[in-house]
Formats: structure tokens, sequence, C-alpha cells
């Protein structure tokens, strides 16, 4: 990519966790970042963050499974361009819950907030992404339908597959634009737990370098965060 100090990312589910981690790295590497949280104001770490970049980081409501707030965020971004979307939002279900004792709303809301949600945000964003730029959503091991996975985590692990299969859609329709899939690790956050081996800095690091060194590279890739390919 150009010079750093040039160059916007949006991540969007930026509120704690690997979002959150996700901004620190890019400013701390000189990017402007436009940072996402559901309610605007109740994130404590971006509030920290903000007062310490000042004009660096632009923080924006947005619940990404509502279309509505979408489409305000766009709004709001009017002719902004960014070189890097980065979509980290997501939410999970209990990990011993089998798949039929989930309830209808929970499922839905799963289901929309890392599969539709996503994808409607990468439809209504891509049009301000630079076409040097990079398109990125989280994803996960979970996700492949190749690799052999672990019990648990049913309903997520569904949802993963799901956004996977519909990025890889979304390819075939995207020209030469670089897409990402990107799998950060077992990451020591709230919904990774305390066993967790990775510390959120460690993947926030090893994206951010992913990212730049897969720019330019035309169509979609499932990859970890230290770089190695990932089967579908």
């Amino acid at each position: 990519m150009n010079e750093a100090s040039q160059l916007t990312i949006l991540v969007a589910g930026a509120s704690r966790g690997l979002g959150l981690g996700l901004v620190a790295e890019y400013l701390s590497r000189g990017w402007r970042v436009i940072a996402t949280e559901r309610h605007a104001g109740a994130s404590a770490g971006l509030a920290d963050l903000v007062s310490k970049a000042g004009a660096a980081l632009r923080v924006e409501a947005l619940d990404i499974a509502d279309s509505a707030s979408i489409s305000d965020l766009k709004a709001r971004l009017g002719g902004l361009e960014i070189d890097v979307l980065y979509v980290n939002a997501g939410v999970s279900d209990a990990p011993d819950q089998k798949v039929g004792e989930i309830s209808d709303a929970e499922f839905a809301h799963v289901f929309g907030v890392n599969v539709l949600g996503p994808m409607r945000l990468i439809e209504t964003l891509s049009p301000i992404v630079t076409s040097h730029g990079v398109i990125a959503v989280m994803s996960s091991a979970l996700g492949s339908l190749t690799l052999d996975p672990p019990a648990g985590y049913e309903v997520y692990a569904a949802s993963k597959a799901a956004l996977n299969r519909l990025m890889r859609a979304y390819a075939l329709r995207a020209g030469d634009r670089t897409l990402l899939a990107l799998m950060p690790g077992w990451v020591r956050t709230d919904m990774g737990g305390e066993e967790a081996p990775i510390d959120i800095s460690t993947s926030a690091k090893g994206l951010a370098d992913v990212v730049d060194s897969r720019s330019g590279r035309p169509g979609l890739t499932f990859v970890d965060y230290q770089n190695a390919d990932l089967p579908w």
C-alpha cells in the first residue's frame, strides 16, 4: 500500500476486543481510522483512544443488523474514500448449545450480525473503497467446510461458513478487488475466553500485516493472522 499516513480504514465493530485492538494497531501505524460502535459513546476503550489520537480517530454509531443504520452511516460518510473496509462485528451463541436448542430470535440475531449485516455493509460501502483498497471480513476456521471442526459453537460456525460462501459469491462480481476472509486465531477476548493462547495485540498486528501484504492481489483469499492460506 501507499504511505500509511495517507490511508484510511473503517473498522466496523470496534467497541472492544479485537476490533478495538485493530483500531489501536492502525493508529500506531499512522492511519486515519473510522471506528464504529453500536451505541455512540458507549465504549470506554474507544473514548480513551480518541483522547490520545484526536482527529486521527473518528467514531460513528452503527448497528450492523439494522439496514437503516447502515444507510445512515453511508450518508454521514458522504464522499469520503477509504482504503480498507474491515468488518469485524460478530456475536456467538453459547459454546455448548445445540442447534436444536437455540431460539428463533437468537438464531436470527447470530445470522443477522455475522452474515447479513456484514454483506449489506460491504454492498453499501464498497463504492467508497478505493480501487486499490481492501475489503476484509472477520471469519473463523470454524467456518471451513474442509477442516475438522471441534465440538461446540454450532450456530456460530454455521454463520461463519455462510459468511464465507456469500463472500465467494460477492467475489464473482467484485472485479479486481482485493477481498479477504481473515481468521484471527483463538484470541483472549470476551468471546474467546481467558484460556485462549493469543493476545489481542498479537492478533491485531498479524491481521494488519496480512491486509498490507495481500493488498493489490485481485480476488478473495481465506487466510489466518499469520498469513497462511486456509481451505474453504
